[in-house]
């Protein structure tokens, strides 16, 4: 389903939810109690990841991901980054996320921490929508054209060269039916490429499209282009890209979701292309691409509206 077919799946039972979040030893736990009480009495089994396990109440089961059937919901508290995390840690296993924002943005995140209990009760009621996200995946080659590690990312790659504030070369080729062809070559910070979910993150600051996620492609963004000559593409879904450095004796930096870093040796490349891996996002009835933009965003709001 996406963002305009999604539809509530009421057929859908939720009684093992696993629990990520962001917390330190200082940080207040009450969020982890409130949701413990509510799962008593709505029937639920939480499980909570390592990290925060010692913060939630005595007896909580610890998350293991990876086993079919391990849960049948994952709970990210925290903002974009722990959901963008999240999709990573389940890639594949087609298991619905629900955000609860704890932070600022919260762009990705279906309710803020004040009504989880609400939320939680809209969820078992089964009215929620799900919307599958796609994302991309990024295949390290190197120099004599071997792949090596494939990374995953449902917001975006970030490539650049190492050096902090070094002018990054690149070139830009493209795959389709006809093989690798030039798309050209500039210089600037980098470049970012990104899933329409993606588009209202970094690639939206390098000046980027607003997409919406339901739209089958991906966008190639230059970051600072030393160029008037350059702008953004929207590439189909079904073409691959790829980004190496202009001078082969160069390294390159690849980032996914600016959380995962990976290098790539000199006269290597990224092949970037859509993966098969989607994600299914929640959210509720009301909650549309626009309304999220105008309110997170201020996109195209009127005066009045509220923030």
């Amino acid at each position: 389903m996406t963002e305009e077919s999604g539809a509530a799946e009421s057929d859908r039972t939720f009684r093992r939810v696993g629990v990520i979040g962001r917390f330190s030893d200082t940080s207040p736990s009450g969020v982890l109690h409130r949701l413990k009480d509510l799962a008593e009495a709505r029937g639920l089994e939480l499980f909570f990841e390592g990290p925060i396990l010692p913060l939630a109440p005595d007896g909580s089961h610890e998350l293991e991901l990876g086993e079919d059937g391990s849960v049948d919901l994952l709970l990210a508290l925290g903002g974009d980054g722990t959901i963008l995390r999240a999709g990573r840690l389940t890639a594949g296993q087609n298991i619905p996320i629900l955000g609860i924002n704890l932070g600022h943005l919260g762009f990705l995140t279906a309710s803020p921490e004040q009504e989880m209990e609400d939320c939680l009760t809209q969820l078992m009621e089964g009215r929620f929508i799900l919307d599958w996200r796609s994302t991309l995946e990024a295949r390290l080659v190197d120099s004599d054209g071997v792949e090596g590690e494939t990374l995953v990312a449902w917001n975006d790659f970030m490539i650049h060269e190492p050096q902090v504030g070094r002018v990054s070369r690149l070139d830009l080729l493209i795959h389709d039916a006809e093989g690798w062809s030039e798309i050209g070559s500039f210089s600037g910070d980098g470049v970012v490429l990104s899933t329409p979910t993606g588009s209202t993150a970094y690639s939206l600051s390098a000046g980027g499209p607003i997409v919406m996620p339901s739209v089958e492609c991906f966008l190639v963004t230059p970051v600072c282009p030393h160029t008037l000559a350059i702008r953004p593409l929207v590439v189909p879904a079904d073409r691959s890209i790829s980004v190496r450095s202009f001078e082969q004796s160069r390294s390159l930096i690849v980032t996914a979701d600016g959380q995962i870093e990976r290098t790539v040796g000199e006269g290597g490349e990224v092949r970037i292309t859509t993966s098969e891996i989607r994600i299914p996002l929640m959210r509720f009835t009301g909650q549309t691409f626009f309304s999220t933009i105008r309110r997170k965003l201020s996109w195209a709001a009127r005066p009045g509206d509220p923030s």
